[in-house]
């Protein structure tokens, strides 16, 4: 059986805190831990995962968006297992009411922002991904925010497909908070993947202490 010592741990982080400050909880002295340019694109993303990981063997643990350049770079990577925390895997859930209600709001914010609307457009992202209406009193607050997240990578469109984790002993885990990452995760299930629900930090099951003991179970089914 695969043990932690005998992989390289690899944190690729999502769309918020980058590097190791993604992932605060890990314990692991080896660990390594990738940042992203914040305006790199998905395909450098994973041209640069593929450039890094070499041909060393890596347990990969994704979060959210990084899930995407994750498994597009799987095939390319001596990969013992993934570990998708989250996966924002949208392109292999087209069709999911949640889904599609998804990326159809954030296609809307998208055209405001690109007619440079950027308040009307965070007035349709943020009730969305934060939260909450928009204030006006909280605007010259948030701008900041709202610039970053006009022109962040989606994480639809590039051709992932569920076919491509068919051979990669794969973990998802999930906050069992919103309909879209359990959507996808069933979708994961049905071509073999492993589920585990691990509520009440929403966005970031890895925060919980449930995760390591997850991820250790994980590990011991993992052949050599």
């Amino acid at each position: 059986m695969v043990r932690a010592h005998e992989v390289e741990r690899l944190y690729i982080h999502g769309g918020g805190r980058r590097g190791a400050d993604a992932w605060p909880h890990v314990a692991d002295p080896a660990a390594r831990f990738l940042s992203f340019s914040p305006d790199s694109t998905i395909a450098e993303q994973m041209s640069g995962l593929v450039e890094e990981v070499g041909d060393r063997r890596v347990l990969m643990f994704a979060h959210s968006i990084g899930a995407v350049p994750a498994v597009l770079a799987a095939h390319h990577l001596d990969v013992a297992g993934l570990v998708l925390i989250e996966p924002a895997l949208y392109d292999i859930a087209r069709g999911v009411a949640d889904v599609e209600r998804h990326i159809g709001i954030v296609t809307e914010a998208r055209a405001l922002a690109a007619s440079g609307d950027l308040r009307g457009f965070w007035a349709v992202l943020r009730p969305l991904m934060f939260g909450g209406p928009f204030e006006m009193a909280r605007w010259d607050e948030e701008r900041p925010v709202a610039e970053r997240w006009a022109v962040t990578n989606l994480p639809w469109g590039h051709a992932v497909r569920e076919r491509m984790l068919d051979d990669i002993p794969t973990l998802v885990v999930t906050g069992g908070w919103n309909g879209e990452y359990e959507a996808i995760a069933r979708i994961l299930v049905a071509r073999g993947a492993q589920h585990v629900v691990l509520p009440g930090a929403e966005h970031r099951p890895q925060d919980l202490p449930g995760f390591s003991a997850a991820v250790e179970a994980f590990e011991h089914s993992l052949p050599r």
